[in-house]
């Protein structure tokens, strides 16, 4: 499988992006998740087929997400815990 998409980002939340179908652009997305995601901004458009890499997103979900929902949502990377110093026992 292989489809051309648009991926915007988020104006409200830091590497949040939304990837849809570029003929369909955002018509499926729910105005809940269009709310909670912000004005979207055009970041690129891409043609997804399997074998392509993606930097934080597993090309294969990302297009049977679109396939089946209308959209992928890549929420941002969650920050790393602090290390904590081990405690002497």
């Amino acid at each position: 499988m292989k489809r051309i998409c648009t991926i915007y980002r988020s104006a409200k939340h830091d590497g949040m992006y939304l990837y849809v179908d570029k003929a369909e652009d955002i018509a499926r997305v729910p105005e809940a998740l269009m709310q909670r995601f912000g004005k979207p901004e055009r970041a690129m458009t891409l043609l997804l087929q399997a074998g392509r890499k993606l930097a934080r997103a597993n090309v294969e979900d990302v297009l049977q997400q679109i396939e089946s929902n209308g959209f992928y949502l890549q929420l941002p990377p969650q920050p790393e815990a602090p290390l904590r110093p081990r405690e002497d026992r």
